[in-house]
């Protein structure tokens, strides 16, 4: 368990895709600043994606509270569900709109089944997760935080990855035009692009895709490396905070400067 920077205690913060990855490491950082943690995704048992404990036992072990609803973001009606569950214990104050998955392939090679996937999880799975935590929030008065999960493919494009490139993009406005409407409610929408971080959903097909033939990255990361997913949580936790009281609508990007060089 990580160290306590941020007292979520009397909180409830909903975590999708929260088994593995960056959504893992945002619900056990959450959980260790004392919010109660719920993980929304398909499947608690990580083994299938490297890991050995489900999160919400982690958080568990180490003293927190935390519990795990299987949720298909791709189904408002589920996302709706793991919002009623997040009544028992007073309703969400936090929605972290993480879940997302990858199709690798260029322009000429996609298919719209391929297309639907990556829309119905990437891009429905987040407006959806805003619409039902605001609907909450407004409806309980509360002045909450929605951080959802982009990328840098938000702003830049990798060649093989335009269905990825175009979900990422369309978070970017969700993001922003979400919080546009919800501002004067109280209710902050921002979100964290991450950039290479070594995850199970980016091993094989980004890694893959940023190597030349000599096996070196096409475009190096200035600070020498990608990140993991450990570096990548305390911007949601950040931007889902008292100290970003003033901050909505913004892309905070997390990418060890690679967009920029």
């Amino acid at each position: 368990m990580t160290n306590v920077t941020y007292d979520y205690s009397d909180r409830t913060v909903i975590v999708t895709g929260g088994s593995s990855g960056i959504g893992r490491a945002i619900a056990v950082r959450f959980g260790g600043a004392d919010a109660r943690v719920i993980n929304a995704d398909l499947q608690a048992d990580p083994h299938e994606k490297g890991e050995d404990t489900p999160t919400h036992e982690v958080i568990e072990d180490a003293g927190g509270r935390a519990e795990f609803v299987e949720t298909d973001v791709s189904d408002p009606a589920e996302i709706e569900a793991v919002v009623e569950a997040a009544r028992e214990f007073g309703g969400v104050d936090v929605m972290v709109n993480n879940a997302g998955t990858l199709v690798y392939g260029s322009v000429l090679e996609v298919t719209p089944d391929e297309y639907e996937l990556m829309e119905s999880v990437n891009t429905k799975g987040v407006l959806f997760g805003c619409q039902a935590a605001a609907r909450d929030m407004l409806g309980r008065g509360v002045e909450g935080a929605i951080v959802n999960t982009a990328s840098i493919r938000t702003d830049t494009a990798l060649g093989g990855q335009i269905l990825y490139n175009m979900t990422k993009g369309a978070v970017k406005m969700i993001t922003r035009s979400a919080a546009v409407e919800l501002a004067d409610e109280g209710i902050r929408v921002n979100a964290i692009s991450p950039g290479r971080t070594v995850t199970p959903l980016a091993k094989g097909t980004e890694e893959a895709a940023e190597m030349s033939e000599s096996g070196e990255l096409v475009k190096p990361i200035p600070m020498g490396r990608p990140a993991t997913p450990d570096e990548i949580a305390p911007g949601a936790l950040f931007l889902a905070s008292d100290e970003a009281k003033y901050v909505t609508g913004e892309i905070l990007t997390l990418d060890g400067a690679w967009s920029i060089y």
